[in-house]
């Protein structure tokens, strides 16, 4: 589907297209992010990535859920963007010899996800409660907030050591 596709025409098409790319990005990241706790060196950085790994998998388990309350098939549409960032996560951290600015530019490449999914769910929840689907908005909810701690804890992390290890 390219964009402003006449296979979108109502509100509930795009919330239903919305949440197959989400879906999409959930599946990929469940495949990138042992990739990145394996490449990780510092011991925070490496069990923070394996912790949302976890809550990644219940991610995926509540969109399902999504699909199923509003009665359509569980279904992923490919989505470029999360592809270009784990693409560009890829190419970044292949190129990094240094362990430490390694594991700064790990926490960049996860923020940038961790912000693309907090755009996502953030959407989906307005378009949720407009098409008075409460019931969905509170499941996506849970996931918006666990993002966002995600999103606060590599800030945390990368201000605290790993940014200051790296500019050494």
């Amino acid at each position: 589907m390219g964009l402003f596709t006449k296979d979108i025409k109502t509100m509930n098409d795009l919330f239903v297209h919305q949440l197959q790319d989400i879906y999409y990005a959930e599946q990929q990241l469940t495949k990138a992010l042992p990739k990145m706790a394996s490449k990780a060196t510092d011991p925070q950085l490496k069990q923070g990535f394996l912790t949302h790994l976890e809550e990644t998998k219940q991610h995926v388990s509540r969109l399902e859920e999504v699909f199923k309350m509003q009665g359509v098939a569980v279904k992923a549409v490919d989505c470029p963007a999360i592809d270009g960032i784990i693409e560009e996560a890829d190419e970044t951290v292949g190129e990094v010899a240094d362990k430490a600015v390694l594991d700064a530019a790990l926490i960049n490449a996860a923020q940038a996800a961790e912000h693309y999914e907090i755009v996502r769910y953030g959407s989906l929840i307005a378009w949720a409660k407009r098409l008075g689907h409460n019931d969905c908005a509170s499941v996506l909810a849970k996931t918006l907030e666990e993002e966002k701690a995600t999103d606060k804890k590599l800030t945390t992390l990368a201000e605290s050591k790993v940014n200051l290890r790296a500019a050494s």
